[in-house]
């Protein structure tokens, strides 16, 4: 009864939102406007996103159930057990958040301490969801929620504050942060390859997915029409005679996505003092692993490596090439592409979103230009590998160069990035000299680092693109660009000079300084995600509903976290923050200290010495990037991991030698984050110091008795040793599972058991997390499952819902509500039959 109960209560309040789902997407267009693009980057891969529709569906269960218990509590005077734990953890299980709320099952075999598992799982043995993709991201302070659970601060318009309501975040971004374009300051220390670094280090380690519904879970009112708080949607509402104002008052935000079991789904009823805070979820892993260049689950590493590769390559753009050298490949399509195309061009084969280890590649050019920069170091390394080592299998020469490739970004992040971003004597206090591996030290990226400190990079973005020449001068055809020019464009590299000029301007042209009066450029606040008219976004606003969604609590509190002085007076803020106008400037919006939100506070502080950050968020950033490094099993520093000629090559290797071994240039600075003017300060690229991948070859010594097998198909096997024994793992590819022994071993009589076989899954038998929506069809195909339509519906952007074409009449329209009408009183009325009477 109970099983029949749930599926009702958790069915029928969807109704109105699959008809307002149905109704959009009939009337869909081309993604062009900055809110949809948002969407898109924001729009997390299809692990991630079945993991977020499951939590949104128990959290509203849940909510349905509490208003349900709410009734049943004013009618019995001895309440007694209402709800039990049963059937929780049938809401659990039922709306697919249960297995991940479980732990993770951890191999055992001989790579458990060789090479990291994709998701970050098990890098903890003892506490094996620590670092995780798709788990909560860590809090360091409890939350701050208006209802003490999962309300944001500013949820409600009447709340008060120390005695004051919190200001309008657009209000802050006009009165506080925006500067225009003309009147930023240039850093003359660093290039604005140090800018786009922290940019891509961040996509590295933390994404948090937002809202995968696009309406109120509540009436199914669409969150781009709505200006009121009904959750997903949390609208920023805008100041009387706003700049960004297009006959609304508010711009459209979605929530992040709880992480499941939180906030209303792991309230106890009647109890909410034991209940769970909303947490939000991390779709990476937290580790500097590269995440970045191979992606966070098992289905995005199949759609970015070669499979017909013998050398463990990557795959690369089959249409374009860039002088000969990669771009990456173009992202499979769920519906019309969200990039821009050369304008003109009509008819033209579209060029389209590229695919990366992180779906925000094709943000910015910059962007994807160290994201190709990486794709192809990983495919340089993997060849030279497997012609070092002809014995190693595919999967082999991929791991090992995941792994060399790994630890170079945690060596140019440690050691070229983060001291210039804390100064010498924070990064000394807070990260210091490494000492080992600690499995007593979280590394999961904290909620505070995420969506406010590492931020900070956003006041160093500078609102011009600028691409040069082979000579590092103002290139004729390719003149500078403004930022929003350059936003979801892909088809500027490739139609327009390829890498070459881009990856010049950020050597040779300087960073925006981050100056207390001058916070962020137009570009960002007034012309974010433009490519058509149809409005804009305001980065800053969105930094600051973000952390109030988050419920991060205030400036105050984490400096007296970080043990700094607490800030009471308008002269207490004066000595954090210089410049008295700004500091008077967020007195007078936010009336009382205690009630800054800190990204704000963290931001406008005044720099510690030779540092690009004041004292608290050089406390976030440098706590966090020491849990990151001394938490993590596969720190390249760490013994076992590399041998010590391995470890000191690789630190003779640097992002300078990337860029030399992977570009047309042959000209850089030492120090790619230092900037300087050609030819000067620049040195000849046969003078810049790389790694000798001789200290990775191995010596294998063939025998008659354990030849290496053939190749299992859909599979692959890597070779390790055990106790001096030889040994073959074997894995399959994804959407195929192992049948035998998956560790075989050589002993004196050969190997001690026949090589497994890979076995295609059938992921349409799965009935308890069916791969398609009920409206589709599930069809097996190898390695994979297709959801198919009935003409005239097709697949919508989920790739599993059927929706409608466009096709149909608007009478059926009228049937599809008179549908929805008809099965949600049935669903309430079937409700009322089964659970009441």
């Amino acid at each position: 009864m109970d099983r029949l109960c749930v599926y009702f209560i958790f069915v029928y309040p969807q109704v109105p939102g699959i008809l307002s789902d149905i109704i959009r997407n009939l009337k869909r267009r081309e993604i062009n406007s900055p809110t949809q693009l948002l969407s898109f980057s924001k729009l997390p891969e299809p692990t991630s996103r079945a993991i977020s529709r499951a939590a949104e569906i128990m959290e509203t269960s849940v909510q349905v159930m509490k208003r349900k218990v709410d009734l049943k509590l004013k009618q019995l005077q001895h309440p007694t057990d209402v709800l039990s734990e049963d059937l929780l953890n049938i809401i659990a299980n039922i709306s697919g958040c249960l297995p991940y709320m479980l732990p993770p099952k951890c191999p055992n075999n001989c790579l458990v301490n060789k090479y990291r598992l994709i998701t970050g799982a098990c890098n903890n043995r003892d506490h094996p969801r620590w670092g995780a993709s798709n788990t909560a991201l860590a809090r360091w302070l409890p939350p701050v929620y208006e209802d003490g659970i999962s309300q944001p601060k500013g949820w409600n318009h009447n709340y008060l504050y120390n005695g004051f309501p919190l200001p309008l975040v657009r209000e802050v971004t006009r009165q506080v942060i925006q500067v225009s374009n003309e009147a930023v300051t240039e850093d003359d220390q660093y290039s604005d390859l140090l800018m786009v670094w922290g940019q891509y280090i961040d996509h590295d380690i933390a994404f948090t997915p937002q809202s995968t519904s696009k309406a109120a879970f509540w009436g199914g009112i669409d969150c781009q029409l709505t200006c009121e708080n009904q959750n997903p949607c949390f609208p920023i509402q805008l100041p009387i005679n706003d700049s960004l104002t297009t006959g609304t008052q508010c711009l459209p935000f979605y929530r992040s996505s709880a992480a499941c079991g939180t906030g209303d789904q792991g309230a106890v009823f009647g109890n909410f003092s034991a209940s769970n805070p909303r947490q939000q979820m991390n779709g990476l892993t937290s580790f500097l692993d590269a995440s970045t260049v191979y992606g966070s689950t098992p289905a995005l590493e199949k759609l970015l490596r070669n499979w017909s590769s013998e050398d463990g390559l990557l795959r690369v753009n089959a249409r374009y090439r860039d002088g000969g050298r990669a771009y990456l490949p173009f992202a499979p399509r769920r519906g019309p592409s969200p990039c821009a195309q050369e304008p003109g061009a009509a008819g033209a084969e579209p060029v389209d979103c590229f695919l990366a280890g992180d779906g925000r590649a094709s943000e910015v050019i910059s962007l994807t230009a160290v994201h190709t920069l990486w794709l192809r170091e990983h495919n340089r390394l993997a060849a030279a590998l497997r012609a070092l080592n002809a014995h190693w299998s595919a999967d082999t020469a991929y791991q090992e160069a995941r792994k060399i490739v790994g630890a170079l970004h945690q060596i140019i992040t440690m050691r070229d990035y983060i001291p210039k971003i804390l100064g010498p004597e924070a990064f000394q206090r807070y990260v210091g000299p490494y000492k080992g591996y600690d499995s007593t030290v979280n590394p999961t990226v904290s909620n505070v680092f995420s969506t406010a400190a590492f931020r900070f990079g956003h006041a160093t973005i500078h609102p011009l693109v600028r691409r040069l020449d082979a000579h590092f001068q103002e290139h004729p055809d390719l003149p500078r660009l403004q930022l929003h020019d350059v936003f979801f464009s892909p088809w500027r590299l490739v139609k327009e000079g390829g890498l070459d000029p881009v990856v010049r301007g950020l050597l040779a042209r300087s960073a925006k300084l981050q100056v207390q009066g001058q916070l962020m450029n137009e570009e960002l606040t007034e012309k974010l995600f433009v490519l058509s008219n149809s409005g804009t976004l305001d980065l800053a606003s969105l930094n600051l509903q973000r952390g109030r969604d988050h419920g991060l609590p205030g400036y105050n509190e984490w400096r007296e976290f970080c043990g700094l002085p607490r800030l009471g007076t308008q002269a207490d803020l004066d000595t954090a923050i210089a410049n008295r106008s700004v500091s008077e400037k967020i007195m007078n919006l936010y009336k009382h200290p205690d009630n800054i939100d800190v990204w704000l506070g963290g931001l406008a502080e005044d720099f510690l010495p030779r540092a690009r950050t004041g004292p608290l968020f050089a406390c976030i950033i440098g706590k966090q990037m020491k849990a990151l490094r001394e938490g993590d099993r596969f720190w390249w520093e760490n013994n076992h991991i590399f041998t010590e000629a391995q470890r000191h090559e690789l630190e003779k290797h640097s992002l300078s030698r990337i860029i030399c071994d992977n570009s047309g240039l042959t000209r850089v600075p030492v120090d790619a984050f230092q900037v300087g003017k050609s030819p000067q300060d620049f040195e000849s690229c046969e003078n810049i110091p790389g790694m000798n991948l001789d200290v990775w070859r191995e010596i294998f010594h063939q025998d008659d008795k354990c030849s290496f097998p053939d190749k299992v198909d859909n599979g692959d096997f890597v070779y390790c040793d055990e106790s001096g024994k030889r040994v073959l793992v074997y894995s399959c590819h994804h959407g195929y599972e192992l049948q035998g022994q998956e560790q075989i071993t050589c002993t004196d009589k050969g190997w001690d058991f026949q090589p497994p076989i890979c076995k295609d899954i059938n992921e349409c038998k799965d009935l308890m997390d069916p791969p398609c929506h009920a409206s589709a069809k599930c069809k097996n195909t190898k390695g994979s499952f297709q959801c198919v339509c009935v003409d005239p519906y097709v697949l919508g952007e989920d790739q599993r819902t059927c929706v409608d074409s466009g096709r149909l009449a608007k009478a059926s329209l009228v049937s599809i509500a008179l549908g929805a009408a008809l099965v949600g009183g049935l669903a309430a009325l079937t409700w009322t039959v089964i659970c009441r009477w």
